[in-house]
């Protein structure tokens, strides 16, 4: 079983990494699992890591807490173009209305 590709989704579906989290559990090793599902041992140990944070087992952010710190990261990227738009129209602004060269403004 391989990753899932498409827009948007990323990694392996929930429903396998719980399982896999579940057998590893129960006694399987993650060599075993790894090869019987097709994927590497690393994430296998990745996604026991992520399920002892969530459990508050282990220390790290939480996947409530990635979640929302990627939200957060994608809109500062996003406030942080629409900035620049202003910024770059307010220059044109600028420049229209201060011409280089021209005339001084009349009183």
């Amino acid at each position: 079983m391989g990753r899932r590709g498409g827009p948007g989704r990323r990694g392996y579906p929930a429903e396998l990494r719980r399982r896999a989290v579940d057998l590893l559990a129960a006694g399987r090793t993650a060599a075993d699992l790894a090869r019987d599902l097709g994927i590497s041992e690393q994430a296998i140990y990745g996604w026991r890591r992520q399920e002892r944070i969530d459990q508050g087992v282990e220390a790290g952010l939480s996947t409530l807490e990635r979640a929302e710190l990627a939200a957060a990261k994608r809109r500062i990227r996003e406030l942080e173009a629409e900035l620049a738009v202003h910024r770059r129209a307010a220059e044109l602004l600028k420049e229209q209305a201060d011409p280089k060269g021209g005339s001084p403004p009349s009183r």
